[in-house]
């Protein structure tokens, strides 16, 4: 597991630039310029199970989907930040992206700290510190356990 860490205001066209829009619609078309403006490494050396920690409003900008859909299908385990940005934070919980606000464990981050994470009983412990966040809502933690909105609200039809 790597932590990737970027600081205050990453906004959409830096997780993905705009520029792609309307040619880039699918993973495998999105994956290859996830965060290509920011950090021309990550695309190449993300692996599944990889953090991001970032700094306050990420995901601030556009609506489009890409960003999210393309850090999902990388498999990024999870985004911790100070805050996010409204819209980006929805489109997660649509996706099933996994996203936490922490800003203690954000402050107290320096790089190569170690790292674990437990959502279920809200706690980030980095570097020996354990650091608390709200335990997210039951439903967010099925939608994201579901793989995402569409795939929890197909489930939920079929147990009807």
């Amino acid at each position: 597991m790597r932590i990737w860490q970027y600081g205050d205001n990453i906004n959409t066209d830096m997780l993905f630039p705009g520029k792609y829009t309307y040619t880039c619609s699918v993973a495998e078309e999105i994956i290859p310029h996830l965060l290509e403006d920011l950090d021309s490494n990550f695309a190449k050396q993300v692996q599944p199970g990889d953090i991001i920690f970032a700094g306050h409003n990420f995901g601030c900008g556009s609506s489009r989907e890409q960003p999210v859909l393309g850090l999902k299908a990388v498999g990024l385990k999870v985004v911790v930040a100070k805050s996010f940005a409204r819209i980006f934070y929805r489109a997660a919980i649509n996706q099933g992206l996994l996203l936490i606000e922490c800003e203690d464990a954000i402050n107290s981050y320096d790089a190569g700290d170690t790292v674990i994470l437990d959502e279920d009983a809200g706690k980030i412990v980095v570097d020996g510190d354990t650091f608390s966040f709200p335990k997210l809502p039951a439903e967010i933690l099925a939608i994201q356990d579901a793989g995402g909105l569409l795939a929890y609200t197909r489930k939920k039809l079929q147990g009807k």
